[in-house]
């Protein structure tokens, strides 16, 4: 099957036979405008969206699809932070629309389209569960998710948003240990709800695992821990092996959450849906590694892989569709642990700086889409820019 830029998409149609959803990571309104959109979900199978702040950026930069929205909320007399949040809500309602179908068919499994709370919010548990809240309630469709970054001070928060009903993508996951927190939040949620009284079969969370920034990290590291020619050829050989090591670990324990008798007799038994695992930043900062790299080795049951436009296309072309790869166990993840751990590499510190480095980069994506919206409102206010 061919799409309409004549790449063969049966590799991507083949990750929903193997129980993988496929969704791409930036949201454009010229994707909501020129049908891309519908036709990327028609003939690719893709299964879910979620809204990048640089696409955004970029898109009211360059060009003039929001000039109209623009004009008319300046009109009104909407700051650019209230028009920033209008548009992307905007974007967001509508790409939900185009999903509806998906999501209905799949009974509330996919179609979601995910938008982000602002990210200085992010050691700021009540201002984000404010923000988490206002969100939802203005985008207000079933299938929107609200990104809330997985820090320690969010992690209330993301309780709680649950707990009220608002579906939550998890973001900024770096390490196991924060995964079983995340995953702890979402049990606990469903818990609530069902104690409560209230319906948990509708709830959806997914669990956003970075990869690639763990990789450059962790690569860097090596180059610098190796000093003998053992260790040299050591810190080679785990060059590209952490980021996967850790994404089977965190679904090992997805699975036997899933396996367990607290999740099947209590939860399951009452339609609850499992907390899937996202695979995010899968495009390869290294040219050594193939482009689909972080796609090929982790195809698994009840999974997510959101992917840049440059991936799917890469995987699409020339990648490997395993069913159950991920579980595939060329070295053992403790192996490749022990061996990080005796060059001095600690993966919590790894993981805790790249959830700073990846708090920071969310920040200067959204002040720089803040700053074009700005811009342009200047620009119809006859302002000087």
């Amino acid at each position: 099957m061919m799409n309409s830029e004549g790449i063969d998409t049966v590799r991507l149609w083949k990750l929903a036979e193997c129980g993988q959803s496929y969704w791409l990571d930036n949201l454009t309104r010229e994707m909501l405008h020129n049908g891309e959109l519908s036709a990327r979900i028609q003939g690719e199978g893709l299964r879910g969206i979620t809204s990048n702040p640089k696409t955004f950026s970029d898109s009211v930069r360059s060009g003039t699809l929001y000039n109209e929205e623009i004009e008319s909320l300046v009109a009104k007399g909407e700051s650019s932070e209230s028009i920033y949040e209008a548009l992307m809500v905007s974007d967001v309602q509508r790409a939900c629309d185009e999903f509806e179908n998906l999501y209905r068919d799949t009974e509330g499994r996919d179609g979601y389209v995910s938008i982000e709370v602002d990210p200085r919010l992010a050691r700021e548990a009540e201002a984000t569960l404010v923000a988490a809240r206002g969100l939802w309630k203005k985008v207000n469709r079933p299938n929107a998710m609200i990104k809330i970054p997985a820090t320690v001070d969010c992690l209330p928060t993301i309780e709680e948003a649950l707990v009220e009903g608002i579906n939550v993508n998890i973001t900024l996951i770096f390490s196991v240990s924060r995964y079983r927190e995340v995953a702890a939040c979402y049990l606990r949620a469903l818990r609530r709800r069902e104690k409560e009284g209230r319906e948990v079969d509708r709830l959806a969370s997914v669990a956003s695992f970075f990869l690639s920034r763990v990789d450059a990290k962790v690569d860097g590291l090596l180059e610098a821990a190796a000093v003998s020619p053992s260790e040299l050829e050591l810190a080679e050989a785990l060059r590209g092996k952490a980021a996967i090591a850790l994404a089977r670990t965190a679904y090992s324990d997805f699975k036997d959450l899933r396996e367990g008798n607290a999740w099947k007799d209590a939860l399951e038994s009452k339609g609850a849906r499992p907390q899937r695992l996202l695979w995010a930043s899968t495009s390869v900062k290294d040219d050594r590694y193939p482009e689909s790299y972080y796609v090929d080795a982790l195809v698994g049951k009840e999974t997510v892989n959101t992917m840049p436009e440059s991936t799917a296309e890469a995987f699409a072309k020339l990648g490997t569709v395993e069913k159950d790869a991920i579980e595939r166990r060329d070295e053992e993840p403790e192996g490749v642990f022990e061996k990080l751990c005796s060059l001095g590499i600690d993966l919590e510190a790894v993981a805790q700086d790249l959830e700073e480095e990846g708090i920071q980069k969310f920040v200067d994506a959204f002040e720089e889409g803040l700053l074009s919206v700005t811009r342009q409102a200047k620009q119809v206010r006859g302002d000087a820019v």
